[in-house]
């Protein structure tokens, strides 16, 4: 078997428990774009996607597009794909949610994870260039995953309920939010015409 793709079990973890569980840790990269993927997990799934990404961010970038560039915050709750100066959600993918996180053995930049997608429920590939930290997020989300496991086991599984009561509340501010940008571009929008007229 090809280990190209490889999960850490053995690296110690490198950020403390409170940075994860109270707040998020940032890390920026490009983001080549997700996929649908018929399997939630394994090496060749994800290898696939990667290849598939890299070859349309080719004819995008001969195009003269830019590959878009990302903050992730990863945090025991979760993965948010943000843009990274207006700070808008793009994607909020729930820790739960994710079932397969791997680097490239064969090219250090590249990171995937993949994760269920809440309304679709399609498995959907998430595909980043990140220069030279893939690993060092791929260990972070995997910390998280730790974390998030043993905060599981101390509440007896009680708190499963809580938190699929929050991901919704979050889901719902992530729309308002996205509502209430589009509001403020139709005012300004509005405004300028004012101002032409």
């Amino acid at each position: 078997m090809n280990r190209a793709f490889s999960r850490k079990k053995d690296k110690t973890w490198m950020h403390t428990p409170e940075a994860l569980s109270k707040h998020f840790i940032p890390y920026n990269a490009k983001f080549l774009g997700s996929t649908e993927v018929e399997q939630p997990k394994g090496t060749e799934v994800v290898r696939d996607a990667v290849r598939k990404l890299k070859f349309a961010r080719h004819i995008k970038k001969s195009e003269g597009q830019k590959i878009p560039k990302v903050e992730l915050q990863i945090s025991i709750y979760g993965v948010k794909i943000l843009e990274p100066k207006t700070k808008e959600v793009q994607h909020n993918c729930q820790l739960h949610r994710i079932s397969f996180c791997a680097d490239d053995k064969t090219d250090k930049r590249i990171f995937t994870f993949i994760c269920k997608d809440s309304e679709s429920n399609k498995h959907l590939c998430y595909v980043f260039d990140s220069e030279k930290c893939a690993e060092e997020i791929t260990l972070t989300i995997g910390q998280a995953f730790d974390l998030a496991y043993r905060k599981f086991l101390e509440s007896g599984g009680k708190d499963v309920e809580t938190r699929k009561q929050i991901a919704g509340l979050q889901k719902r501010i992530q729309d308002l939010e996205t509502e209430n940008m589009e509001l403020k571009n139709k005012v300004q929008d509005l405004e300028n015409q004012l101002r032409i007229t």
